[in-house]
């Protein structure tokens, strides 16, 4: 409607102009990955198709605001024109037509606010494209990556036996690809705990503190959930956090008070001086 009350304006000046002068295959797990992965295609082919139109729908209001300011620049060109020619002969004339002109320049500002606006949407409707096309290829990866992945209990078991062997480097890789491939299983507490079990052998005690805490947020039920907490005490004693670590051993007491890692919490804060109760 503002572009049909645009091109009137237009139309009725031009006319007015006339008047003086002329112018302008595999395992279940795998199938199950396998269908996984097409749906995942399906949607993002859906996905694509209807951004395309929304595409498609932008570039259209943008070439069509584009020509409505290019025609009307070249009217008020025209009307300058006349203007200047007439300005001399027909002053009541020039005084209306600076006054129209002076609407259709601000018609034309109004315009480029809206064209403004437009493009911007359309960049930012670009640049969500190339987000969502980014997310589509990270997650495709992912999909094929643990497509591709081992079996979780053959990777658990390989990350076990190089553990148990002293193979740190490599248990340390399949512990990690196991939690990556398969983050919510019962085994990934057990990954953790052992991942954290080799930082702690090797001094690493913030990032062992880490893994036992991934244990006892993720997993707090799980198997390794005590002696994660017992660990990740030691681990901030060493650390030099005193606080932390009695607190961590008390809590691990109060929780599990007749397991043999109380026992050992309440020896290591007995060999401390600390008390078991904060009392």
């Amino acid at each position: 409607m503002k572009r049909n009350r645009i091109f009137s304006l237009v139309v009725s000046v031009f006319l007015l102009c006339l008047m003086a002068v002329p112018a302008w295959s595999v395992n279940k797990d795998m199938v199950q990955l396998q269908t996984q992965v097409q749906q995942l295609q399906e949607q993002m082919t859906a996905m694509q198709r209807s951004f395309d139109e929304r595409m498609g729908v932008m570039n259209n209001l943008v070439q069509q605001d584009t020509d409505a300011v290019n025609k009307a620049v070249q009217a008020l060109n025209t009307l300058q024109t006349v203007l200047q020619q007439q300005q001399t002969a027909e002053g009541g004339k020039a005084d209306q037509l600076s006054g129209q002109i002076q609407a259709l320049n601000d018609t034309l500002d109004e315009l480029k606010v809206r064209l403004a606006k437009v493009t911007k949407q359309l960049e930012d409707m670009q640049a969500a494209q190339q987000s969502i096309q980014a997310q589509q290829a990270q997650q495709q990866a992912q999909q094929q990556a643990q497509v591709n992945a081992p079996p979780p209990d053959v990777l658990y078991n390989n990350g076990l036996r190089d553990y148990n062997g002293g193979k740190n480097d490599l248990a340390t890789q399949e512990f990690s690809d196991y939690i990556k491939f398969y983050p919510n299983t019962d085994l990934a507490g057990n990954s953790y705990y052992y991942l954290g079990e080799i930082q702690f052998k090797q001094g690493n005690y913030q990032q062992a503190a880490q893994s036992y805490d991934q244990v006892l947020q993720n997993f707090p039920s799980g198997n390794k959930a005590a002696s994660a907490q017992l660990k990740k005490g030691f681990a901030l004693l060493e650390l030099g956090k005193q606080d932390d670590g009695v607190s961590e051993l008390r809590h691990l007491i109060q929780r599990y008070p007749h397991s043999p890692e109380a026992l050992q919490a309440r020896d290591r804060l007995r060999k401390a001086g600390v008390s078991t109760t904060g009392k």
